[in-house]
């Protein structure tokens, strides 16, 4: 229990960090889990506090050292790298980081294998990972070597200074262009592997612009405001568009298209190995010497007959830079 002495505070999470000598995502935690309370009662993140009030924190038991982690290998391509951070291109198929079912196969495996420092993460068992990637959403990753880089990257995520742009292709039409979708995602009550929009979830917000429209789907830039699990797939199907290729949001996937197009939205289908989303911009200031990192990624090789299909180009199977071929890039805003 601590008392108040200031006569203001920042929002409760940055004040809690700053008290406990904690990172902001720690004091966040413990804020989530209900452990810091008023009068018995729990405080939200963005709570002022007034000079004088007794705040309660009920810290977590110690937590197990650290698991060791095997070494894995796989071919990783890096965009960038030095000795804070280091930038790939995630292959679809790769878990970020060791969880049930994978413990010993993911990136963070395969970064020890290859002898990359990473930094003490902020989350037991996600060393060095600042933000995620689905498993079979391929695309720029950034992750940190040092603790240092890794507080910085992490806060200027949460500031919304970094630039996470991606390339999607959706069945059906945005109705507007560019489109904010604004709306609350939570895990499903039923399917605990999916998210869905609800009343009470987590702020979300994504910003969707269409690059190409073709006969039955739109070629999409869309721009994380927010970093929710399965965010843009949730957010995409919850305004009518979801991802080609989604296993868990698609809805009906070709079946949605119109009967007279249902022939060539079928072979589009067949095309795509998995959800036709990629990561394809990452820009942000380098977290030590501030220097602006603008990275790209071009549209990968398992998704281009699809895309090709979709478009009714065969051009765009030899294209070696598609999404440049489209324009995806220079309606960068």
């Amino acid at each position: 229990m601590f008392c108040v002495t200031a006569a203001t505070t920042e929002r409760l999470d940055r004040f809690l960090a700053d008290q406990l000598a904690v990172s902001r995502t720690q004091a966040g935690r413990l804020i989530a889990d209900k452990r810091v309370t008023l009068h018995g009662k729990p405080l939200r993140a963005s709570a002022l506090l007034e000079r004088g009030v007794e705040i309660t924190v009920a810290l977590p038991p110690e937590e197990p050292p650290p698991r060791t982690y095997a070494p894995a290998h796989a071919d990783l391509h890096f965009v960038y790298e030095d000795e804070h951070l280091a930038v790939l291109d995630k292959p679809a198929g790769l878990v970020v980081h060791p969880g049930p079912g994978h413990w010993d196969d993911t990136l963070v495996n395969v970064l020890i294998g290859r002898g990359t420092e990473l930094s003490s993460g902020a989350t037991e068992g996600r060393p060095g990972i600042v933000h995620r990637l689905d498993r079979d959403t391929s695309g720029l990753l950034v992750v940190a070597k040092t603790d240092l880089a890794h507080r910085r990257l992490a806060g200027a995520i949460e500031r919304r200074q970094v630039k996470r742009v991606y390339a999607a292709l959706v069945w059906g039409h945005l109705r507007k262009s560019p489109v904010d979708i604004e709306a609350p995602i939570a895990r499903h009550p039923t399917e605990r592997k999916r998210m869905t929009v609800a009343q009470g979830g987590r702020h979300a917000v994504t910003h969707a612009a269409v690059v190409a429209r073709f006969a039955s789907t739109d070629l999409l830039r869309v721009r994380l405001g927010t970093g929710r699990t399965h965010q843009i797939r949730v957010h995409l199907a919850h305004v009518g568009c979801p991802v080609v290729g989604d296993r868990e949001y698609t809805f009906g996937g070709s079946r949605r298209v119109t009967p007279s197009e249902r022939n060539v939205a079928e072979r589009i289908e067949s095309l795509a190995p998995r959800q036709l989303l990629h990561a394809a911009a990452l820009a942000f200031a380098h977290p030590v010497s501030g220097a602006p990192l603008e990275l790209r990624s071009e549209w990968p090789e398992d998704l281009r007959p699809a895309l090709a299909a979709a478009a009714a180009d065969p051009n765009l199977l030899a294209e070696r830079n598609p999404l440049q071929y489209l324009g995806f890039f220079a309606s960068d805003e």
